[in-house]
């Protein structure tokens, strides 16, 4: 099977109900407590009964130090009506196929020292401050949701994979800040990539190992091979995954430490036939002593330090095509 085979199959079918496990939330935001306090937070790809960006958002609103935190859902959980007997403010069911949103000011603490689960039910299920019927069906492109939106700092959520490029388009109309989880793919793309280079947005810290799992309704497990879909944890294992985020952290600010020279070992890094610029196929090959265009994998992108160096572009735009270089087969 070829590599990234799932995922990508996972895009053009839309197939978008991709649940981020809570430690893997965890695990990212540790890196960004700083930029919280004092902020209203927009979860706007997430089922408030569902949603472990909800759950992680208020298990750590007190501590965090939040204003406000919305949460709004395209399509509801699939185990409302099921597992939970649950109304909203209007005092109707809450049922599935309805866009719902929680909009929290405030997270009691029953036993005055953190937020426990019991605390987050109760929420969600009070009709004063839990969960109530949106007007629309949810969508983030709704009107509904972009006022929403405009009222948020910060906006944190997996969005669909299949509407990422609008997806990002829409957080850079409204000037936002977000931590958000894409496809490493999408570094390519020409409507993301020009946001690279521009320092509008970047890489974050990302998956441990670069092992992202995500739990996907069993309705959808049909056509992921075995070592893709684990039926007993319910959970899909891809490894294309990551953190973009437009939030300064601290990995943003380490530099590279650079051993290497090109003079004296310009063998090593050849030069290009359609771009003026040598090769450097690892960036721990970087040259301390080249200062020069130089070209490298897209995985430098990770380790990005905008104050050590400047990204002027991509080959796929910058490089001559090599038909105007060479005959065909030569």
């Amino acid at each position: 099977m070829a590599k990234n085979e799932n995922l990508h199959k996972a895009k053009d079918a839309k197939k978008d109900e991709f649940y981020t496990q809570y430690e893997d939330i965890q695990n990212e935001l540790n890196h960004y407590e700083q930029h919280f306090k004092g902020k209203i937070v927009l979860c706007n790809c997430d089922d408030p009964f569902e949603s472990n960006f909800c759950k992680f958002f208020l298990r750590n609103f007190n501590y965090l130090g939040l204003k406000r935190l919305i949460c709004t859902s395209y399509s509801t959980s699939p185990v409302i009506g099921r597992q939970l007997s649950l109304f909203d403010q209007m005092d109707e069911p809450v049922v599935s196929g309805n866009g719902y949103v929680m909009d929290i000011k405030e997270v009691p603490m029953a036993n005055g020292r953190g937020v426990s689960d019991a605390d987050i039910d109760a929420l969600l299920k009070s009709k004063k401050r839990g969960v109530k019927k949106l007007k629309g069906d949810g969508d983030f492109r709704s009107e509904e949701c972009i006022e929403y939106l405009k009222q948020a700092d910060i906006v944190v959520t997996n969005p669909p994979f299949s509407l990422f490029r609008e997806y990002v388009a829409q957080l850079i109309e409204y000037d936002k800040k977000f931590l958000i989880i894409g496809s490493k793919n999408a570094v390519t793309y020409k409507e993301i990539f020009p946001l690279i280079k521009n320092n509008e947005l970047w890489l974050g810290y990302g998956f441990r190992k670069d092992d992202a799992y995500f739990r996907i309704p069993l309705e959808r497990a049909a056509g992921y091979a075995p070592s893709v879909y684990n039926p007993r944890t319910g959970l899909v294992h891809f490894r294309n995954c990551t953190w973009f985020t437009n939030l300064d952290i601290q990995k943003r600010h380490e530099e590279l430490t650079l051993f290497k020279r090109y003079y004296g070992n310009e063998e090593e890094y050849p030069h290009y036939a359609n771009y003026d610029a040598i090769e450097v196929s690892k960036v721990s090959d970087i040259p301390c002593d080249y200062f020069e265009e130089i070209g490298v994998p897209i995985t430098y992108l990770d380790k990005h330090n905008p104050d050590q160096f400047e990204i002027i572009g991509a080959s796929r735009w910058l490089g001559k095509p090599m038909s105007k270089i060479a005959s065909k087969g030569s």
